[in-house]
């Protein structure tokens, strides 16, 4: 009797504004289904990297879409979804720069969890080389999203507390128009908890259960 012919492998784009939770829901993805994980945030650009948009306080924009390098995000993960192991970068925001990497393959999963704030600008080149699973925008309200990702950076040491601070209420304000537009970009907003529902869904359909 031969084996069953594994089901290709796929990408589910968690999205959201930074602090939505997107690291947790993957987590729980991963610990529920099995799934590998890429954050995509690792995929930011070294100082020193002139295509490294700056801020007006003199620090990488980490809001700025050309401070991450998509197409090497994109290049991981058509390369996982190949059957491929991949070497991804441990990037460290306190130090603007990549300061490891490790080794990820995807196994006999046939859905690969990818996210980060930037994530919905890789859908487009996911749905048209036939490698989307789907798009979620992650989302809690603005100041429930403010607390957590003030409490994450704070915690994690990224920047000095008074730029996480200005960040942090900046990014409040824009948040809707920051949904809004990874709304377009193809993504659907959805909370935690409906993510988890539809995942176990999108599981079913693979014909993949619960590790």
């Amino acid at each position: 009797m031969s084996s069953p012919t594994p089901s290709p492998k796929r990408v589910l784009v968690l999205a959201g504004p930074s602090g939505a939770g997107k690291s947790r829901l993957a987590k729980l993805l991963q610990e529920e289904h099995g799934w590998p994980v890429v954050e995509l945030d690792d995929f930011y650009r070294d100082v020193g990297d002139h295509s490294l948009p700056m801020s007006t306080l003199g620090l990488p924009d980490w809001d700025d879409v050309r401070a991450w390098n998509q197409d090497a995000a994109v290049a991981a993960l058509d390369r996982l979804c190949s059957g491929q192991s991949v070497d991804i970068p441990v990037y460290d925001i306190s130090v603007s720069k990549a300061v490891d990497s490790q080794r990820l393959d995807a196994g006999a999963h046939s859905i690969i969890v990818a996210e980060g704030i930037f994530a919905a600008h890789i859908i487009a080149d996911l749905e048209k080389a036939g490698l989307l699973a789907g798009a979620w925008c992650v989302c809690s309200g603005p100041w429930v999203t403010f607390w957590r990702r003030f409490s994450r950076d704070t915690r994690e040491h990224r920047k000095p507390i008074s730029t996480l601070w200005r960040r942090g209420h900046r990014l409040r304000r824009a948040q809707p128009a920051i949904v809004a537009d990874q709304e377009a970009l193809g993504a659907v907003q959805m909370d935690s908890k409906q993510a988890m529902r539809d995942a176990r869904a999108l599981a079913a359909l693979q014909g993949e259960g619960t590790e």
